[in-house]
């Protein structure tokens, strides 16, 4: 077990597969911090978001990271900033050890952090569904997000 592990995502909205992923994440870390990339005009605020995790989540800790970055990997100067506010949020005096996520660029974040990367179900086959699907199509995909989740897309999201 690694001492720590960092999960950077938008979570745009959380779901299921996330939640699968988080808790992947804690039988392979003891402490495991959850990064919640947000930025202004994306579909679910962000402070929803982080807090949904936390509430979801509450064994991990979920640190909101707003920014006006954008993502490209080409880029040397914007890795650098990607990975200097990476460090400023980081809660703990040591680490990351590991870095998970389901997607297999999450490598050269892990390489630039000094950490180790694990890659969880890549295949989306413990749980598929992505925030994408959501995001174009959220009646359909309601059974995918948990109940708090549910609820906000319901009220605030779907049209009347």
């Amino acid at each position: 077990m690694k001492p720590t592990a960092l999960i950077v995502g938008r979570f745009d909205p959380p779901h299921l597969g996330h939640s699968y992923m988080i808790e992947w994440a804690r039988e392979r870390a003891e402490r495991v911090v959850v990064f919640v990339n947000t930025r202004d005009g994306e579909a679910f605020p962000g402070v929803l978001r982080a807090g949904w995790l936390q509430q979801l989540h509450p064994e991990v800790l979920v640190v909101e990271v707003a920014h006006e970055l954008d993502n490209d990997w080409n880029d040397e100067e914007l890795w650098a900033k990607w990975i200097a506010l990476f460090r400023s949020k980081w809660p703990h005096s040591e680490g990351p050890h590991v870095v998970v996520s389901s997607d297999f660029y999450i490598s050269e974040l892990a390489r630039r952090l000094d950490a180790e990367a694990l890659v969880c179900d890549p295949d989306r086959v413990n749980v598929p569904i992505s925030a994408t699907l959501i995001r174009n199509d959220p009646a359909a995909h309601l059974s995918k997000v948990a109940p708090v989740v549910r609820e906000w897309i319901e009220t605030n999201y779907l049209p009347n």
